[in-house]
């Protein structure tokens, strides 16, 4: 820090004015949240809790996830009709043959000493009587004699199939820790849908989600949730879509879908993924109550991917209702009494009161005709059914551009209530730096949503992330830095900028596709991301209302206007925006320095006077800008508290904050009103 205010004792300080007298625009509750996507493994393998792969032997290849020994039968005429397929155990006839399956999890199961773990299987004896079922949690890479981290035994009766459950507590920790199920070498048992959870799951629910994962998704303090995805709401085709009616009811019912991402990236090629729907829109919703934000699902608007497909892949016009009564019931589902019919759907789920959603996506990332067209007869349907339904309509995958500039029109002339932006770019574009390929500035950086439209819909910044360039797309320091300077501009925007969701939220270290992301884990660990902490910061402290923050602009030469600290010239590479809060009576301002230099700024919080004492939360890193978190380094570089003194000037004992910015780092005030 020395070497920091040493260079700051040579540069210009640079002053900025706060209006603390006067409350803008006010912060929507949803101004930052989270955005889910299964890929990276973030549903199955990931947030969703079951540890068992193919748990029910649907997948393409029955035995995918499997080893089987001895005499192991597939069979397809089982209790569940979306799910038909089961194994049978039969004896080997002999008495040192046994008949085994074993499960691998995904990337091995991470179990930790002295944890239960409930275990279920649906099963039977088909020819009646009773058999033993043995459930063993394995170690095969152990050096000792028994590879056993934990075992019970199940007592099967009958020829009807009933669900059993047995607890079973490990031993020790181990992060690739196998399932083992067999029979006692003397009846023929048939089983399905067989399971394994943490029984402490986030919420210590049955179907539950990884405590750990869901945890850091409350700890974001998120105002908005949006699901599921993302381009899995399109699919590959429109038989691979995500079909929300499949993914509610009993999860044993749930029939498989195929991943959009399995076989998408070549290079990270992970055949055996498959969506179970386990994790599925009453658990979507469930979530978003828990954590505290809205509800934002996303429906086909029968367009499959249009990079991958032609026009005769979507459902035509004369196709359309049964993806817009898709829109409508889930509205039901949603929101109606327990007596409707998608509604009761809902309650005998075990919640009979509504989830008040109150925002529907329809469409991920569409563009031009084919998607205008689509969607106006479903903003018609839910117009007039449910007008109170804000609709959420899309401008394509670009930030600019013609398509861009044609899906905004669109939406204006269809008076959607909000358009999703997606925007992943490099330094350039989040610093406000970035040209097209004719020179000509682009949009973009803090700076981008001064100029929108007031009148129009209301913009929501749906999928963004700073992907370095030159190679650089990962997790480092300094792309997370460029992220929270490009957020003063949405904070300051809050007239127009309703909501914006980072993305994608998850990653599995060993089954990643897509990065950078937000949260990534293995097996038995998790750590968070610069990125994360930047939308923490924001979100933990984004306040009720805009304040106005400006500074001299070095250009006028008689000293009278004013500008906002955007990273432009004449800023230094400063970014600020600031709020208040009036359930704490604080105001908030962030202050991001994106230059190599340390640089002093003296704030004058007018209406305020006396002298203060600031709350200060910092990320910095000193060390290299390609630095990140890790498994290994959970916490190499996060939030640090402190404090800076606001001190009294002139006669009027003006509130003026005098600090020193470190060279590339984050800083946020909390000062009381």
């Amino acid at each position: 820090m020395a070497f920091g205010a040493a260079l700051s004792a040579q540069a210009q300080t640079h002053e900025m004015t706060i209006n603390t007298a006067k409350l803008g625009a006010p912060v929507s509750s949803t101004m930052y949240g989270l955005f889910f996507e299964d890929i990276n493994y973030a549903a199955d393998g990931g947030l969703y809790g079951e540890m068992v792969m193919n748990r029910s032997f649907e997948f393409p290849n029955a035995f995918a996830g499997w080893d089987i020994s001895g005499k192991v039968t597939l069979k397809s005429d089982g209790p569940f009709s979306n799910n038909p397929h089961y194994v049978s155990l039969a004896p080997s006839g002999h008495a040192h043959k046994h008949t085994m399956i074993e499960n691998h999890g995904f990337f091995g199961m991470g179990v930790k000493e002295g944890e239960e773990y409930r275990f279920s299987v649906w099963a039977r004896v088909p020819n009646g009587g009773k058999a033993k079922l043995w459930v063993d949690l394995v170690e095969n890479a152990t050096m000792s004699d028994d590879q056993k981290l934990g075992n019970v035994g199940i007592d099967v009766s009958g020829s009807e199939w009933k669900k059993y459950t047995a607890i079973v507590k490990a031993k020790k920790t181990v992060a690739k820790a196998h399932l083992r199920l067999w029979g006692d070498g003397h009846t023929s048992t048939d089983v399905e849908h067989v399971s394994l959870f943490p029984v402490k799951t986030y919420k210590g629910r049955e179907n539950g989600l990884r405590q750990d994962l869901a945890q850091a998704l409350e700890d974001a303090h998120p105002g908005v949730f949006r699901f599921p995805g993302g381009c899995i709401v399109e699919g590959t085709d429109l038989a691979t879509r995500y079909q929300w009616k499949n993914s509610v009811g009993p999860v044993e019912n749930r029939p498989l879908n195929e991943n959009r991402w399995h076989y998408t990236f070549t290079g990270r090629y992970y055949p055996n993924y498959y969506q179970t729907y386990g994790l599925g829109f009453f658990e979507f919703f469930q979530l978003c109550e828990d954590i505290g934000a809205e509800p934002l699902p996303v429906l086909s608007v029968g367009l499959a991917c249009q990079f991958q497909n032609g026009l005769d892949a979507h459902a035509q016009m004369d196709q359309l209702q049964p993806f817009i009564d898709d829109c409508l019931d889930l509205i039901e589902f949603a929101n109606g009494p327990a007596d409707s019919k998608w509604g009761k759907v809902r309650a005998d789920m075990g919640h009979p009161e509504p989830f008040n959603m109150k925002y529907i996506g329809i469409g991920n990332e569409q563009w031009d005709t084919p998607y205008f067209d689509r969607l106006k007869p479903f903003v018609a349907a839910v117009r007039a059914k449910y007008p109170k339904i804000k609709i959420v309509g899309t401008s394509g995958p670009d930030s600019e551009g013609n398509m861009f500039e044609k899906g905004w029109v669109a939406m204006k002339e269809q008076k959607a209530d909000l358009v999703d932006e997606h925007f992943y770019r490099n330094e350039a574009w989040f610093l406000g730096k970035a040209t097209d390929k004719n020179g000509n500035k682009l949009n973009c950086g803090a700076l981008r949503y001064d100029s929108y439209d007031r009148k129009g819909p209301k913009v929501f910044a749906g999928e963004y992330a700073c992907h370095g360039a030159k190679g650089k797309k990962w997790n480092h320091y300094e792309t997370s830095l460029y992220e929270a300077a490009f957020m003063t501009g949405l904070e300051r925007n809050a007239d127009i900028v309703e909501m914006a969701t980072y993305a994608p939220l998850f990653a599995h270290v060993e089954g990643w596709q897509w990065r950078p992301d937000m949260i990534w884990y293995d097996n038995l660990h998790m750590f968070k991301s610069v990125s994360y902490y930047v939308q923490q910061m924001y979100a933990m402290n984004k306040g009720t209302n805009v304040l106005s923050l400006t500074m001299k602009d070095p250009k006028d030469a008689k000293g009278k206007k004013t500008m906002p600290v955007g990273g432009q010239e004449g800023t230094d590479g400063l970014h600020a925006s600031a709020v208040f809060d009036s359930s704490t009576g604080e105001v908030i301002v962030k202050v991001v320095n994106t230059t190599k230099s340390a640089q002093p700024i003296s704030i004058s919080l007018n209406g305020m006077k006396g002298e203060r004492t600031a709350q200060t939360l910092t990320l910095w890193n000193n060390g290299s800008m390609d630095d990140e978190n890790s498994i290994d380094k959970p916490e190499k570089i996060h939030p640090v508290g402190g404090t800076a003194k606001c001190e009294a000037t002139g006669k009027k004992q003006l509130t003026v904050l005098n600090d020193n910015i470190p060279a590339m780092a984050f800083r946020l005030y909390k000062i009381k009103k």
